[in-house]
């Protein structure tokens, strides 16, 4: 090359074949054009063919694909280290070897560099083949953010565009040491030095490859290496950012994922002294690092095992994720404004953790209440010419109760209530009055309320989703009551001998109970209504039969 191209991608491979070879040519197949890109891709001793399909892309574009090959080091970050050490483009941008890029992705992450003078680019990832990947930080594209007040770091792999002047003014480099993790330290460095960060969020830029066999470096580490990484990149952190809310900003982040991921469902089956390892591990770092703020900002659920993880309560622990497995979250003890979730160690004497570590703080438990909602009876109560619908429904709460309610309400739940299976209401969302009567009473195995609801009905033609209303933490959460594959009452006449309805409970295909009520004589249509449908049915008919003028024929035969 005459000139020094515009953007090097590093690529640091180890046994990635076939995937190698879509990553290769989505790097040859970029839209800003060969004369403008370096690939410089480093083998690291591979023992399958990548080294050969490297090599064979590199013959056949000379004058953009470069390709070292060196005995294995055990993970990306030396050769990452080495293909910096001989790259020369303006930026630089790292790419897995088993993931490939969107065809315009390099132009307009170069574009946007130069256009807001971005030191880093932050482009679009999405995952395949059943990848996780954080999408917050897409959700629009934004010249202008900061690491410590945005999403970024729940982003922080190392597939971005760097301005290469910045990497070699501070010298950043991948700790060699880090099996796992060793991205994190060069792009949260990078990120704390950039003048500017972008986010390309309008096109997908990135998508990330999970293998079928799962052998991605990211799936393979143990626990203890995990944790140590994990060490190493919470005390680097705390060396680049002074202890305060934007350093929490950045280590909220590994106390949620990196060391709530130790402690999750297989912690119950490992050994006992790696159990134990474990938790010492997570007490140094949350002695340090766990502040009220990163507290109070977590899932309960995660909260938790990081505090009896910390108070070294290793059964417990085990207690909290195994019965959670077996039997759901936890009942939610509801105190006035106040709701805690009931798992192990709370209040308990012996192992001292606050209220506070327990205490729904700000967080939909939407999910929680829908699993543990049950519907226990389901049934009509008829006198004379009413009736009422009764219902007998476990709810997952203890305490302050009374306040629950059962509600027939018309028209569908939203979407997004289908996945949590309920909804934490909007403050200013208007419910209709109350009708019918209610009381609460604890259930017999003492963890959890049984609500008993009698609701009666009108005569009319409706169908209504039985749903419960918890108040819970200061919020009110609706919840479509479950009967799928539980018995239904049959289908009851009622109303006056010369007027009778019709009334049913019914599962819709999403599982949630429905009650229908119609007349069982719907009045008969005069002879001028049944006229007017017939003649609508038919030119509806015919319009549909006509067609335009050069339109394609039907594919039908006459008979």
């Amino acid at each position: 090359m005459s000139t020094a191209p515009d953007v090097s991608v590093v690529v640091a491979v180890y046994n990635t074949m076939p995937y190698l070879t879509e990553c290769l040519n989505s790097l040859i197949g970029q839209s800003i054009g060969l004369e403008r890109l370096e690939i410089v891709a480093v083998d690291d001793g591979s023992t399958d063919d990548s080294g050969a399909e490297l090599d064979r892309f590199a013959e056949r574009y000379p004058n953009t694909v470069k390709v070292i090959h060196q005995a294995n080091s055990g993970g990306p970050a030396a050769p990452s280290n080495r293909a910096l050490d001989i790259a020369t483009g303006r930026f630089v941008y790292f790419i897995g070897s088993d993931d490939h890029l969107g065809e315009e992705a390099l132009e307009r992450m170069v574009a946007c560099a130069d256009e807001h003078g971005s030191d880093v680019v932050v482009g679009k990832m999405v995952g395949t083949n059943g990848r996780y990947v954080h999408q917050a930080l897409y959700k629009e594209s934004n010249p202008d953010i900061r690491l410590t007040d945005s999403a970024l770091p729940w982003t922080l792999a190392n597939t971005k565009l760097f301005r290469r002047d910045l990497v070699e003014q501070y010298k950043l480099r991948f700790p060699e040491n880090l099996p796992v993790g060793s991205d994190q330290p060069f792009t949260i460095e990078a990120c704390v030095r950039a003048k500017k960060i972008s986010v390309v969020a309008d096109y997908t830029c990135y998508y990330a490859v999970k293998r079928g066999d799962a052998s991605n470096i990211t799936y393979r580490a143990d626990h203890l290496a995990r944790l140590r990484c994990t060490a190493e990149i919470m005390d680097f952190t705390a060396g680049l950012i002074e202890a305060g809310p934007e350093r929490d900003a950045v280590l909220r982040r590994h106390f949620t994922w990196e060391l709530a991921k130790l402690v999750q469902d297989d912690f119950p089956g490992l050994e006992r002294e790696l159990r134990r390892d474990i938790c010492a591990g997570i007490a140094r770092l949350a002695d340090a690092y766990f502040t009220d703020g990163i507290r109070d900002a977590m899932d309960v659920k995660r909260r938790v095992r990081i505090a009896l993880a910390r108070a070294g309560a290793v059964d417990e622990l085990c207690e909290a994720i195994t019965s959670e497995l077996e039997h759901g979250a936890p009942p939610f003890v509801v105190e006035g404004e106040r709701a805690y979730a009931r798992y192990p160690g709370f209040r308990d004497p012996r192992i001292g953790l606050p209220d506070r570590v327990y205490e729904v703080v700000e967080e939909s438990v939407a999910g929680p209440l829908a699993q543990g909602t049950r519907l226990l009876v389901s049934a009509w109560e008829q006198e004379g010419d009413d009736i009422a619908y009764t219902v007998s429904l476990r709810l997952p709460v203890l305490g302050d109760v009374d306040g629950a309610v059962l509600r027939l309400v018309q028209g569908a739940m939203p979407k997004s209530a289908d996945k949590p299976g309920g909804r934490r209401l909007p403050a200013d969302h208007e419910l209709p009055a109350v009708v019918g009567e209610f009381t609460t009473v604890p259930a017999e195995d003492g963890a959890a309320a049984v609500l008993r609801a009698r609701i009666p009905l009108e005569r009319s033609a409706v169908k209504l989703g039985v749903r419960a209303y918890v108040g819970l933490a200061g919020s009110t959460y609706e919840i479509p009551v479950r009967g799928k594959d539980l018995p239904m009452p049959l289908a009851r006449r009622w109303g006056a001998y010369e007027d009778p309805y019709r009334v049913t409970a019914t599962v819709n295909p999403k599982g949630r109970v429905v009650i229908a009520t119609a007349p069982l004589y719907p009045p008969k249509r005069s002879l001028a209504s049944r006229v007017r449908s017939a003649l609508a049915r038919r030119l509806k008919t015919r319009s549909a039969g006509s067609k335009p003028s050069g339109s394609p024929t039907s594919g039908s035969k006459r008979k």
